[in-house]
């Protein structure tokens, strides 16, 4: 159904609805002039057009999105606004999310302006609560206020946040630098900062992370971003503590680029020069980009860290890898040892659950003890939410099957879920082709306010009436992501939908597909959004880049194709499956690597398959993908495999084995059919 007719269905049935009170107000129907007000502003905005949004916001008064209207107005002005002006917006939208979204907004300017006073007022009404920068705003007021007794929760808590930002930010740098004035930072904290942001590439945060603790030397930070090599054979003039904690910035930032080179500078050089603590850590990072390249050598880069606690969790993480990979038996003991050394969060997530699990019970001795310890691990996590959760299942005996389905919404909760006015302006903005807008207030209805318009999470009812409203008007993502988040339920048909299932299965079984794996890539690649584009021009259900979808035509005897029909569901369904049986072919079948080659192209796949020589061990294929050096292949994988699996159970209806489509992984079999190297 195309967009503009889900706009005229939802009109009609949003006119039928009995009103709202004001500030809720359910949306009017609405002209197609009033409609393309709305969109003249939401490109004024993106512009940063001051005078063009002040001249239309008349214009939108009374439109079902008035409130992002108006928001967008104010936002775009906003450091210009009176407190009264931004008051008065809070109480004529009060309650919506762009209420919400612009007080976030107001929250950060005023922490910028050390406005403490009114950012401690209007922080109690803020709802969303998910801005790392404001709450360090936040802290750093109960530090001004409170003094150093608020002691190492707040420390920890900047800590955790400052860590994470990638970017520059005011809000935790600032808190930090109070953190380090109380010393409830120490030097170590602050240089830490600068060795990961200079290892992402991020020198401007390194700077700030160094003007705290060593404001004489942040100017020596550009210098070495721009030419480490330089830097460390020049003579540092710099205290000697300073001057050591340099040149480990220095052989990060070589090291995240060569780590031979700083494995030999290290040897040659500079390590005798170093604390335990930094040498450790550059040995840390030398074996975390080591084993981002798959090298055979990465576990003897770890080697020489004699204290894994030295490590951050991203580094032991790549050591636990790395560990998995070392042979066709993992080194368990590694593995375990690093998963321990990890923070508690880190152990929480299933991904480290499983393979310590799995650690313990490789263990030459596993006692009862250590197998009942085991066991419990797998069971916390076991089911099939995810790719390590149905892994975990299979691991305690039990295949993947479609959960019995919940009893439908009620008349009731349905019409609840059709009255909410955060869903309702929400459902209008993407049929009408404000897409990103339309997530976010959805995401905010769903996520912070119940179905009784109190700040709140939905109910397992509540989610599960919303994500039915949702995939009614045929907007798959957010049908998929609202049902994802109930907590003791499962909609199986909800979570795992199959639009356009005719012609997609008779296409995947036309050219010998597995229709489950079709519909696990497209579930993970567009969310079925017959229009989606990604921000490199992948396009439609199956994100086909154009250069691609040109070469399948050609190969698939697609004749007069042009680049347009690219968004055309039949042709996308056509190319996209068309492609994906040539890459599954070119690598023997196995879904865990034409997956790979999928997203990150074949050439990808193929070096991750066998680097340096082309030999290598048989690996399970679960630790080949969570070997993948990019975190959104990695994670796509594993998506796409556990989608699969449980598109399987609901197809057939019969139990399912991740690990029978996942298989082994390893040097390409002789006997195979020779590879298809002209892929894209």
């Amino acid at each position: 159904m195309k967009l503009s007719v889900i706009v005229s269905l939802f009109t009609s049935a949003l006119m039928a609805l009995a009103p709202l009170p004001a500030a809720h107000a359910a949306p009017s129907a609405t002209s197609a002039n009033a409609d393309a007000v709305i969109t003249d502003m939401a490109q004024a905005f993106k512009r940063g057009d001051r005078k063009r949004l002040s001249a239309l916001l008349p214009q939108a008064k009374g439109h079902s999105l008035e409130a992002w209207a108006a928001y967008w107005e104010l936002k775009a002005r906003l450091d210009e606004a009176s407190t009264q002006e931004v008051r008065s917006f809070f109480a004529r939208y009060d309650g919506t999310y762009q209420e919400d979204r612009l007080r976030n907004d107001w929250l950060i300017l005023l922490g910028s302006r050390r406005d403490w006073t009114n950012l401690e007022s209007e922080h109690p009404h803020y709802r969303m609560r998910d801005d790392k920068e404001l709450r360090c705003y936040i802290l750093t007021v109960d530090l001004l206020q409170k003094g150093p007794q608020v002691g190492s929760v707040v420390a920890d808590e900047v800590r955790r946040n400052w860590m994470a930002m990638r970017e520059a930010d005011d809000g935790c740098t600032l808190a930090a630098d109070r953190l380090y004035d109380a010393k409830l930072f120490n030097a170590l904290d602050i240089w830490r900062k600068a060795r990961l942001m200079m290892e992402h590439n991020r020198p401007r945060t390194a700077r700030n992370a160094v003007q705290i603790v060593a404001p004489d030397a942040a100017t020596a930070v550009q210098d070495i971003y721009n030419n480490a090599d330089k830097f460390l054979a020049k003579h540092i003039a710099a205290p000697q503590k300073v001057r050591q904690e340099l040149v480990v910035l220095a052989l990060v930032k070589i090291a995240a680029a060569d780590p031979d080179a700083a494995h030999k500078l290290m040897r040659s050089k500079w390590q005798p020069y170093l604390t335990t603590e930094e040498r450790h850590w550059v040995w840390g990072v030398i074996g975390r980009q080591s084993a981002m390249r798959l090298d055979n050598d990465t576990l003897d880069h770890f080697a020489q860290v004699a204290h894994d606690k030295d490590l951050n969790d991203d580094m032991l993480a790549w050591k636990a890898r790395a560990a998995l990979r070392a042979g066709n038996t993992p080194k368990w003991t590694v593995v375990e040892s690093a998963i321990s050394a990890m923070s508690a969060e880190a152990r929480k997530d299933p991904t480290w659950i499983y393979w310590h699990a799995r650690a313990l019970l490789a263990r030459k001795k596993a006692t009862p003890q250590i197998q009942q310890e085991a066991t419990a691990m797998l069971e916390s996590i076991a089911g099939v939410r995810g790719f390590y959760e149905q892994l975990a299942l299979e691991e305690l005996g039990r295949k993947v099957v479609a959960p019995a389905r919940p009893p439908a919404p009620t008349v009731e909760e349905m019409e609840i879920a059709r009255r909410n006015p955060s869903l309702q302006r929400a459902l209008y903005a993407i049929g009408m082709g404000l897409r990103s807008e339309g997530v976010r207030e959805w995401n905010y209805a769903t996520n912070l306010v119940n179905a009784q318009g109190q700040a709140g999470l939905m109910s397992d009812r509540e989610l599960l009436a919303a994500a039915q409203l949702a995939c009614e008007n045929q907007v798959w993502d957010r049908c998929i992501n609202t049902s994802e988040r109930t907590r003791q339920v499962i909609d199986f048909e909800q979570r795992f939908p199959m639009p356009h299932k005719d012609a997609v299965i008779a296409r995947a079984r036309q050219i010998n597909l597995d229709p489950a794996y079709v519909y696990g890539l497209i579930r993970q690649e567009s969310r079925f959004i017959t229009d989606a584009r990604s921000g490199v021009g992948a396009s439609g259900l199956m994100q086909v880049m154009p250069a691609t979808a040109k070469w399948t035509a050609r190969k698939i005897g697609l004749t007069n194709f042009t680049p347009d029909q690219i968004t055309d569901r039949d042709t996308n369904i056509a190319i996209g499956t068309g492609y994906l049986k040539l890459v599954l072919d070119s690598f023997e079948g196995s879904m865990p690597l034409a997956a790979a080659a999928y997203n990150a192209g074949p050439s990808r796949s193929r070096r991750w398959r066998a680097p340096n020589d082309g030999t290598g061990p048989m690996l399970e294929a679960a630790i080949w993908a969570e070997n993948v050096p990019f975190n959104e292949t990695r994670d796509y994988v594993k998506k796409v495999l556990s989608n699969t699996t449980n598109y399987a159970a609901l197809i057939t209806g019969q139990p399912q084995s991740l690990k029978a489509k996942l298989g082994m992984v390893g040097p390409r079999d002789a006997s195979a059919a020779a590879e298809n190297l002209e892929l894209p």
